[in-house]
């Protein structure tokens, strides 16, 4: 029907004077069913001849206000309708329209479909635009002498409405959907502010300009009405950033910084940890770090972590957005408070200072006098890196014996534990490593080799090798691997390394074809050990000696064992090995440890006997130049290769005191104690404390790798819901966090996608999931997602996390198979994946239960993570839609405000992506979620379909 007839009836009915209630019975029947009066405009036609002279028409406005009163015109109408007059001039026009805004605008709501309740929205920011263009009007006609009073009252009523539609936060809500919806709108209303302010000028000091300042501030706010957050000012201590700060200083040295710092600032935010005791709890865990960190390597790495490595993070977190605070005055109060905690100072200093060692117990044996964990031996240790790597770089035929004159300098005391320690905080060591390994590589040149040039192309083999032996054993071997290898050329060292080498957790097969070179070249070798009375050196190719020397030691061992050698000729033998080049005991002794490993009790004596003959140094004239100084690395390499293997078989070997340490953290696990008891009573002695120290860590780290994820993970959820003191299971979950921090992908999937799982769908279980330890597992889960994923689109996985051999981690792939085999709701989420985006992308579609913002950013949902989020929200959301509540639909309400909660703002594609949109209106109902920020920070804004879930669902509120 033609709008014409529309006015014709408006005229009538003001014609004959019809009553409000009249004139809707008629304009009913004049209109039968069909088109809604919202298209046929009722709204804007009433209005348009409410208007036309220079004062309203009352007859026709009291029809409009009837409509709105009877929900004839919906509110967003309405508000478009005022919006589109602009005569100004005209006061008591704009009296009118203010009055109608009062009937509603203080309670607007829609219970429509989404595109009605994104219209509430466009018309309310159009309704704001209007307000603040009628202000600006009437603050301009102050100035003017003869209208100021009159302006001023306008004015006022213009205030006061603009307060009265900003003072509520779901109006707030209503703009700030609107503002993202249309971008050109929203700059209208900052142009439309703009000229406020200037004309505000004209109105001085008066209650007037503060009422519109007032004004202003809250429409400015509405971008970020969602980055508020208190901090925390009742805490001093936060044990979770001391433990992932000690956690990083004695485990991944190596790793690079921006990980450890985008960690911290995960931790800062989501506890809300105020800047200057986030900085002084760093600090004091890089002192605490020092103090209690055993003599030798690990005070020189703590002390490279505390004075190298932690500057550099510091410099990085100044980068970070502080809001108004400056970070340079947020690092002075914290030095300040530092300064006020004189024990702990005192103890650092103590611990640093070599002129202190006789009060210091810990430091008082003579080999480990001439290394104190000094701060300025470590800075000056620095440059010489830098140094040494510029003579690496220098052609290595032009001058080897200048080269191995440096290389000696390197083994002497403690100079290679100093430098290497100064370069894996500076983030230098693995090109350290790379530059070993090819001076390793430039020693198999032996083409018209002299006999004088034989010696030094040992050595330079031999002490190559023999650091990065000692720096794999230190570091971890992914220091020395190379990704940029050419194919078919990877160099020796990494070869043996791989294939060869025992290192913690690997178990070698002592008959892997590693293991069994060439026969004729092993022949010569046999038989050069055991006619020579030494090794010689002129054109010997090292890297096939030490390939061969394995298979050499099986034919010395079963010689032996069958009587055909002595025990004097094995002797002679070993002191063959040892006695030139070191590296050839050390890879003998490699394939030992594994032949050890697969004797019967009864038949390990000789390999063992032969085992101590090699480590037990040859002291004698007839050595090659810088022994002492090799054996005092090949001792310390073989401590460590033969530690397992001694442990499991019960044996003792003595090795030589050479000055190096004894191998930190090892063999932490007391004896003929179930892992269970040792794993809770850590946790009890680290809860009781409150924080979290490095042998602990060590001892967790240990019990991950014995028992598996799914049983560390396990027992220490159940150790925290064990907890029922409030404040216990606070500090819980903060040092479970950071206890997590060990492997936090893996144990994020297990939390996730197994044991939260079982205990939210076995209801015998409900009853664990009570506050506080409920609220506490909530908390957790949600720390460890977001943490999870936000290293986990960075591809940020820590050495110590890439290098770990696990037989117990779920395939995620078959635990949530792809296929359609399986109708639930997770194949329907997941096979949505592979929609067309731009069907997806459409406003218009309808929305399955399960389809979330994860799918329509097109997220694969083929990285398990992905899976076990989407899974757990699946979960989630049927638990809120179940008929049945319970402590189980308790948690899952406090997780979701914890997701709000750590939300940082504009923080879209957070782990509330996987979230279904359906979930949305489920969520409002729970008491404490029904808020419209809540509401703005759970749903996608950046999507037009989280717009309209979010818009319907604060319009319904």
């Amino acid at each position: 029907m033609k709008v014409v007839n529309l006015k014709q009836a408006i005229l009538q009915a003001w014609k004959e004077r019809w009553s409000d209630y009249q004139w809707a019975i008629n304009m009913k029947r004049f209109f039968p069913r069909g088109a809604t009066w919202d298209i046929l405009n009722l709204a804007e036609a009433l209005l348009e001849q409410a208007m036309i002279g220079p004062s309203p028409n009352p007859l026709i406005l009291s029809y409009l206000k009837y409509a709105i009163s009877s929900q004839m015109v919906s509110y967003s109408t309405v508000l478009m309708a005022i919006s589109k007059f602009d005569d100004f001039s005209r006061d008591l026009c704009v009296q009118s329209l203010l009055e109608i805004m009062d009937m509603f605008c203080d309670r607007l709501s829609c219970h429509g479909k989404a595109e009605e309740c994104i219209s509430l929205c466009r018309a309310l920011l159009s309704a704001l635009t209007w307000l603040l263009r009628c202000a600006a009007f009437y603050a301009e006609k102050v100035k003017e002498p003869l209208e100021q009073a009159a302006a001023e009252n306008q004015l006022k009523m213009c205030l006061e409405r603009l307060e009265k539609v900003l003072s509520s936060t779901k109006n707030r809500a209503l703009i700030h959907i609107a503002k993202l919806e249309e971008t050109s709108s929203w700059s209208t209303v900052e142009q439309s502010l703009v000229k406020l302010g200037e004309n505000l000028n004209n109105l001085g000091s008066s209650p007037l300009r503060s009422q519109a300042d007032d004004c202003v501030s809250l429409i400015k706010s509405i971008p970020t009405m969602l980055s508020v957050h208190s901090e925390q000012l009742n805490k001093t201590g936060f044990p979770t950033v001391h433990a992932v700060v000690l956690l990083e200083g004695t485990m991944n040295l190596t790793g690079e910084t921006q990980p450890l710092v985008e960690q911290l600032m995960m931790v800062k935010r989501m506890q809300r940890i105020p800047s200057p005791l986030f900085v002084l709890e760093i600090w004091k865990a890089c002192f605490v770090g020092l103090i209690e960190c055993p003599e030798g390597t690990e005070e020189l790495k703590w002390t490279a972590f505390t004075f190298l490595k932690m500057p550099q993070v510091l410099v990085k977190l100044k980068k970070y957005p502080q809001g108004d605070k400056d970070f340079t005055e947020d690092v002075n109060c914290a030095f300040e408070f530092l300064l006020k905690l004189t024990p702990l100072l005192d103890k650092a200093d103590q611990r640093c200072k070599a002129a202190d060692k006789e009060n210091s117990p810990s430091l008082k044996s003579a080999e480990n006098a001439n290394i104190q964990p000094n701060p300025g031996l470590i800075l000056r240790a620095e440059p010489t890196v830098t140094n040494i790597l510029k003579t690496m770089d220098a052609d290595h035929s032009k001058s080897p014996e200048g080269l191995l004159g440096v290389l000696g300098h390197m083994l002497s005391g403690k100079s290679l534990d100093l430098l290497l320690a100064a370069a894996a905080a500076t983030g230098k060591l693995k090109s350290f490593a790379r530059k070993f390994v090819k001076l390793n590589e430039f020693t198999k040149q032996i083409t018209g080799e002299i006999s004088k040039s034989g010696p030094v192309r040992a050595l330079l083999f031999d002490i190559s090798f023999l650091m990065l032996c000692h720096v794999a054993q230190t570091y971890g071997s992914e220091v020395i691997l190379s990704d940029s290898n050419p194919p078919g050329e990877v160099p020796f060292f990494e070869t043996w390394m791989l294939t060869c080498m025992p290192e913690e957790g690997k178990i070698l097969n002592p008959d892997h074809p590693c293991f069994r070179p060439d026969s004729t070249k092993v022949e010569s070798l046999v038989a050069l050990l055991n006619n020579s009375s030494e090794m010689k050196l002129v054109q010997m190719k090292w890297h096939e000696v030490c390939l061969s020397i394995s298979a050499a030691i099986l034919e010395i061992l079963n010689a032996w064992e069958n009587g055909v050698l002595t025990f004097e000729s094995i002797q002679k033998i070993t002191d063959n090995i040892k006695g030139k080049v070191c590296s050839m005991a050390v890879c003998a002794v490699a394939w030992l440890v594994a032949h050890v490993r697969m004797l019967g009790l009864d038949e390990r004596e000789k390999s063992l006997q032969m085992i101590r003959q090699l480590a037990t140094p040859l002291y004698g004239e007839n050595t090659l130049q810088f022994y002492n100084e090799r054996v005092v690395i090949m001792s310390s390499i073989l401590e460590h290769m033969c530690a397992d293997v001694l442990q499991q078989t019960a044996t003792q070997i003595k090795f030589p005191s050479t000055g190096m340490d004894t191998i930190p953290y090892w063999n932490l696990l007391p004896p003929k104690k179930p892992i269970k008891e040792v794993l809770t009573g850590v946790f009890t002695k680290v809860l009781e404390k409150g924080w979290v120290d490095s042998r602990s860590i060590h001892i967790f780290d240990t019990l991950l790798h014995m028992g598996g994820v799914y049983w560390f993970c396990n027992n220490l959820v159940k150790e925290l819901l064990k907890e029922t003191r409030k404040e216990h299971t606070l500090r819980a979950v903060e040092l479970l966090y950071a206890i997590f921090c060990l492997d936090m992908q893996q144990l994020t999937l297990t939390l996730l996608g197994h044991i939260l799982p079982n205990l939210l769908t076995d209801s015998s279980k409900w009853h664990t999931l009570m506050d506080p330890p409920g609220k506490a597992l909530a908390k957790l889960s949600v720390w460890c997602a977001l943490s999870s994923y936000s290293s986990h689109n960075k591809g940020q996985a820590s050495a110590r996390q890439k290098k770990r051999h696990r037989e117990d981690i779920e395939d995620y792939i078959s635990l949530f198979p792809l296929d359609d085999t399986q109708p639930s709701k997770l194949m329907r989420l997941l096979s949505s994946n592979e929609e067309d985006s731009n069907i997806l992308s459409s406003p218009n579609r309808s929305m399955s239960s399960s389809l979330s913002a994860s799918q329509l950013h097109t997220v694969s949902m083929r990285d398990p993570l992905n899976r076990v989020l989407a899974n757990l929200f699946l979960l989630i959301s049927s638990i809120l839609g179940a008929k049945t509540a319970g402590t189980h639909t308790q948690f899952v309400q406090w997780f979701m405000e914890e997701c709000v909660e750590c939300l940082e703002q504009g923080s879209r594609g957070s782990i509330l992506q996987f979230m279904p949109f359906t979930m949305v209106s489920e969520l409002v109902k729970v008491s404490t979620m029904s808020s419209p920020k809540i509401v703005l920070a759970i749903t996608d804004l950046s999507l037009p379909l989280g717009r309209r879930v979010a818009a319907k669902a604060i319009a319904a509120l």
